[in-house]
C-alpha cells in the first residue's frame, strides 16, 4: 500500500483539503509544522498522529511535486 493512500480529499471535510485519513489534520498543517522546525515527535503530539501519518504526508506532498509525465506511468 502506498503511503499517499492514508491521505484523503473530500470536499465536506477541510474545506477541500487534503487531509490524514481518520483525522481532521490537513497535511498542509503537518508539513507547516515541520518546515517550522517542530520534529516529527512534536508534531505526532500537538496532532495525535503516528509516525505513519506523517510519512504519509510528506509522501503525498513529494508525490504532488512529480512532473505530470512521470505520473503518467503510475
Amino acid at each position: 500500500m502506498s503511503p499517499t493512500n492514508s491521505i484523503q480529499i473530500d470536499p465536506a471535510v477541510c474545506h477541500g483539503k487534503p487531509f490524514i485519513q481518520g483525522t481532521r489534520v490537513p497535511v498542509s498543517i503537518v508539513v507547516g509544522s515541520l518546515a517550522a522546525s517542530m520534529t516529527i515527535e512534536e508534531v505526532q503530539r500537538e496532532y495525535d498522529l503516528t509516525r505513519e501519518d506523517i510519512q504519509a504526508a510528506l509522501a503525498f506532498t513529494e508525490f504532488l511535486q512529480q512532473p505530470v509525465a512521470k505520473l503518467s506511468k503510475h
